[in-house]
């Protein structure tokens, strides 16, 4: 007896119990289900469940299997899952006899990360294919892998009863699979199947139903040339045959949208290579979880109808990212015009009836679903630049997944820019950017603008301490901000541009921030957009800029790059700038008047509008119908064009030090007059522009460069910056997770309205 006592004790005491907190994308990725099989695999008791602010696990055996299960818990787990996090704490043994995976549950924190949504995996995609599978055909299959996440939750944690899969209650067969450890859709929170779940129903434009297979009658409708709606994961699209010319043509007409190019989502990967040209890299970005759309050269022989692209030199191209889509692009077998399902310049609809309303005018049939969507999340756009991946739109796929701190954050609300528009928060470490909204010009952008806000702070349970907006006093955003009553910092534009950009790389230490785009508010009320400014680790300072130039017309000059030539043109000439310009008339009569009078003409060191002043002089665009369409074509202009010669790139000292561009116009003038192609004058100007980035890195003496704003979406630009930056010693960055223009604006407000709140720099403030 006292033997079998002693070994008791003996065994008592070889066993220990932890507690694993573990924060980071450890919901909706199937983690909890790769827990309970490594515990039975290590032999290991206890439970684990989800919190709002990540994972618990409590665990109980032999020390040597504890270490053996922390090791493999970060090295084996879910492809999708990311630990940010681990903490352990040593408990008092309980001699569980069983491991179990326990209901979640809640407190006052919520920080735990809500994965994007995820394209549809090779599983399901065999599935749906499958006659003999019970979800052959079904536009709603999914697993612990794939399928919609961000779209459909309305809280945390990440269970059924908090999405929007908690109005459909699962049949016995998909239970079973939802309480089977070892099935691929094991707590699988949107599992469904077509005996319990969503259904899809196809109406004409009234609302009223048609007869036959939806999928079947929305083939029909693409194939005569008609325009569908399909009410995809975060919102409707409108879909049309991409290579007739007609369709497109009606598209562009009543859906007001005269000259940006639309997005094309094709078949299959070959489809992708049958109509563009796909490097590696780009092959990947097409092929990930996010299923972005990637921004592709074309092919010459590609038929697709010219329409598409209009003057872009980019062909938009997506994969099917739902079963939905895969189901109607593998039965029509072609590619198809998918673009955002709103009327110009408005958001993206997600719900059935606002579609009726909003959409009824531009769409023949409506494929719709009653799965509702908690959330719009328009297509993320992507675009390799410098040998990686970066994102130019925000939304589907990458929203929200957080940008990890150095440090905890106060509590901050991030309200953006005007255009691009995107919000975020910090959560602890966490900095949340909300998916992409759009412009807040329209009425309804801001009312979409609003809700995001309210949206992210509910979702979060989330009450500000502060709140960051831009330096613009006319910003819509702005005065949201003012309107708060809560403790406001306002952040300069270009060093928002910046400071999210160092944010997204981890960057530590001094470094030159290059922030080049279109329009920003200065501290001198001024437009700045074509700043060199230091970092060093507590303000910037502002080295260099563009000499400044007079915007002919003031706003007007963005969509018009013959006033902005003007203004550059009227340094050098005089009254007789006009003369390089297509103007009538009454222009060459009013523009030197407003340009001496200093009429409307506000000063600006703007490279964005440097971009629309050459495309006008050379003959590439005048005229811009949506924001950086000129400077698109001027990129575009290169061709194949590589390396070459530039124009006179002077630096004149002060301070600031300014990018004298008077040699470089007159360079452009003279190019012109003897008709020298545009592809010449394009990549002599991309050139020039890069001596000036290499030339104000080396008298600066920093070490790191960090280049944003919307000019570096321009891939032959900012490659060319690496590749001479890199070769000098000098590390270069330019946003990957967060877009470089005004989409990542709020994150840069985060971290400078969080350096902003210490002690010592609200004491510099104050005084």
């Amino acid at each position: 007896m006292s033997t079998v006592m002693t070994a008791a004790r003996v065994e008592a005491a070889a066993r220990e119990r932890l507690r694993l907190s573990v924060r980071g994308a450890v919901q909706g990725v199937g983690f909890r289900p790769f827990v309970y099989r490594l515990a039975g695999e290590t032999g290991l008791c206890g439970f684990v469940l989800n919190s709002t602010w990540g994972v618990v696990i409590e665990i109980e055996g032999g020390p040597g299997d504890l270490e053996r299960f922390v090791s493999r818990l970060g090295r084996d787990g879910p492809e999708a899952a990311q630990i940010s996090s681990l903490d352990i704490v040593r408990l008092p043994i309980l001699g569980d006899s069983g491991f179990t995976i326990r209901h979640s549950i809640a407190s006052e924190e919520k920080t735990a990360v809500i994965l994007p949504d995820r394209a549809t995996c090779a599983a399901c995609r065999e599935e749906i294919g499958d006659p003999e599978n019970r979800r052959v055909s079904y536009a709603f299959t999914n697993c612990i892998d794939c399928g919609p996440r961000y779209s459909i939750i309305r809280g945390i944690p990440y269970d059924r009863p908090n999405t929007t899969m908690r109005v459909f209650d699962m049949c016995a067969a998909c239970r079973e699979e939802y309480g089977d450890p070892f099935d691929r859709r094991f707590h699988a929170q949107p599992n469904a199947c077509p005996a319990c779940g969503p259904r899809l129903q196809l109406t004409d434009a009234t609302g009223a139903p048609m007869q036959g297979d939806p999928i079947e009658g929305a083939v029909s409708i693409i194939e005569t040339g008609r325009i569908l709606a399909l009410k995809g994961i975060g919102g409707f699209q409108l879909l049309v045959d991409a290579a007739g010319g007609k369709a497109v043509r009606r598209l562009r007409l009543l859906k007001h949208r005269e000259e940006k190019p639309f997005a094309v989502m094709f078949p299959s990967i070959e489809a992708v290579r049958r109509h563009c040209l796909v490097e590696p890299l780009e092959e990947s970005l097409l092929l990930d979880a996010a299923a972005p759309i990637v921004l592709l050269r074309p092919r010459d022989d590609s038929d697709l109808a010219p329409e598409v692209s209009m003057s872009s030199p980019c062909v938009g191209a997506m994969l099917p990212y739902s079963p939905l889509h895969h189901l109607l692009l593998r039965r029509l077998g072609r590619p198809v015009v998918a673009t955002s399902g709103n009327r110009s310049e408005e958001p993206i609809v997600t719900e059935n009836a606002a579609a009726l309303e909003r959409l009824g005018a531009i769409a023949d049939a409506f494929l719709r679903h009653d799965r509702p969507i908690a959330r719009p999340c328009d297509d993320s756009v992507a675009r390799v630049l410098a040998g990686r991946g970066t994102v130019m739109r925000r939304a589907r796929g990458y929203a929200p997944f957080p940008v990890q701190a150095q440090r905890s954050l106060p509590r901050i609300l991030a309200l953006g820019a005007h255009l691009k528009s995107a919000v975020a928060i910090a959560v602890g470490r966490q900095m949340i950017l909300g998916q992409h909204i759009g412009d807040l010009d329209s009425v309804e952008g801001r009312h979409a603008f609003r809700r995001a806000v309210d949206d992210l702070l509910g979702l979060y349970a989330f009450a500000p301490e502060m709140v960051a907006c831009d330096l613009h006093p006319d910003y819509f955003s702005t005065r949201y901000a003012e309107s708060l009553g809560l403790p406001l910092v306002r952040v300069q534009h270009h060093e928002a541009h910046l400071a999210a950009c160092a944010a997204d790389n981890d960057v530590q230490g001094p470094y030159l921030g290059v922030a080049w785009d279109g329009t920003g508010h200065g501290p001198d009320g001024t437009i700045w957009g074509g700043e060199f400014l230091a970092w060093d680790g507590a303000a910037f300072q502002r080295l260099a800029r563009l000499r400044p130039f007079a915007l002919v017309g003031g706003e007007s000059a963005v969509r018009d790059g013959r006033r902005s030539a003007f203004g550059l043109l009227h340094q050098l000439h005089g009254r007789a700038a006009g003369r390089d310009l297509p103007l009538t008339d009454e222009e060459r009569a009013l523009f030197p008047v407003l340009a001496e009078r200093g009429l409307n003409c506000p000063w600006t060191s703007s490279v964005g509008r440097l971009f629309d002043a050459v495309a006008a002089i050379a003959g590439v665009a005048t005229h811009s119908r949506f924001e950086g369409q000129a400077a698109m074509r001027l990129e575009g202009a290169i061709g194949e064009g590589r390396g070459g010669d530039a124009y006179p790139a002077p630096i004149v000292d002060g301070r600031p030090d300014e990018l004298d561009w008077r040699p470089l116009i007159a360079g452009v003038l003279a190019d012109t007059a003897r008709n020298r192609g545009a592809d010449v004058i394009a990549l002599r100007f991309h050139n020039t522009l890069v001596e000036w980035i290499v030339e104000v890195a080396r008298r600066s003496g920093l070490a790191q460069v960090v280049m944003s704003g919307g000019v570096f979406q321009n891939r032959y630009l900012t490659e060319a910056a690496f590749g001479r930056l890199e070769t000098r010693g000098v590390r270069a960055y330019v946003s990957r997770r967060v877009p470089p223009n005004d989409g990542g604006i709020a994150l840069g407000q985060i971290v400078l309205a969080a350096r902003a709140s210490e002690p010592k720099f609200m004491a510099r403030r104050l005084l």
